[in-house]
């Protein structure tokens, strides 16, 4: 699809408004539609597979639930190069995803990784990009990190530029009815004053636990910190290193305890925690790790 097109596939979505309520836990649905209180996906970015079909179906081998699908590439363009704007490309996707029953648990604008979001002139594109996507595909939250470029601890005077910009972001999710998850290197507790200061339940947090973690910081008392409403969707892993299953620092049941305390119920979704020894086996490292969420979270 050429740039013309997907400026019109954006504009053309972004008036299909009101097509969704706004409840406040938009982080339960798909799992609650199943009954099951936690569902486990992996990342088509992280899997090598980004914006390729074939992360269904290898998805679906690792023994996942479901997928976060990429955005695409950001670089200098204007937008995503985003495949998925392409109705054909779309219909292959959640057709496979049919076929597998494996979920499309969100989409992730991971551009936004090495890219400013404090900055970039076209954010609003992107940003509306993502959402006619998600809407498109019936996804329900997008992952918007805030990055290097974006860290608020190394760069706070881009704190204003940073709110402003998610409190126009919130609207245009709102309007939508879907959530952007952000995912910031700040505490817990000044990460919910991000989120007062933002003003909008459109906008929440899409916890990493590694993040805590390598700060040094208390991963259960900053959950407690953030509460149910405010976190949208969990990066349920730790940096490389190890599996899930040997890693000393990250005690997952007590992860599940405090979480069934909390009455979250979501989507945990395996970023990391790939073997250092043998980084480039998908199969081996997303499928270890995905079978020892599956023991704690879903018996």
């Amino acid at each position: 699809m050429d740039n013309l097109n997907r400026r019109c596939f954006i504009r053309n979505s972004a008036l299909l408004t009101g097509a969704f309520l706004l409840p406040d836990f938009l982080n339960t649905a798909t799992a609650q539609s199943n009954g099951m209180r936690y569902k486990i996906a992996v990342i088509d970015l992280m899997i090598l597979k980004r914006q390729k079909l074939g992360a269904i179906g290898l998805a679906k081998e690792i023994g996942a639930d479901g997928v976060e699908l990429d955005m695409g590439g950001l670089g200098n363009r204007d937008t995503f190069d985003n495949k998925l704007a392409d109705p054909a490309v779309r219909k292959e996707f959640l057709d496979k995803a049919k076929e597998l029953d494996i979920q499309i648990c969100s989409m992730a604008m991971t551009g936004f990784y090495a890219q400013s979001f404090a900055t970039r002139p076209t954010y609003q594109q992107m940003i509306g990009d993502c959402i006619a996507t998600m809407k498109a595909m019936n996804v329900k939250i997008a992952f918007l990190p805030l990055g290097v470029s974006g860290d608020l601890v190394k760069n706070p005077e881009l704190r204003p530029a940073i709110v402003e910009r998610l409190k126009v972001a919130g609207k245009m999710a709102g309007k939508a009815g879907v959530v952007i998850g952000i995912e910031t290197a700040l505490p817990a507790a000044e990460e919910l004053q991000l989120l007062k200061d933002i003003g909008s339940r459109s906008v929440q947090v899409y916890f990493n636990f590694s993040n805590p973690l390598k700060q040094g910081r208390d991963l259960i008392t900053e959950l407690r910190i953030l509460g149910r409403k405010n976190i949208c969707q969990i990066h349920c892993t730790d940096e490389d290193g190890v599996w899930l299953q040997d890693n000393t620092r990250l005690d997952l049941h007590k992860v599940k305890a405090v979480l069934d305390e909390m009455n979250w119920k979501g989507w945990l979704v395996i970023e990391r925690s790939r073997d250092v020894k043998n980084p480039k086996s998908v199969k081996e490292n997303f499928g270890a790790n995905t079978r020892y969420l599956k023991s704690v979270f879903q018996v």
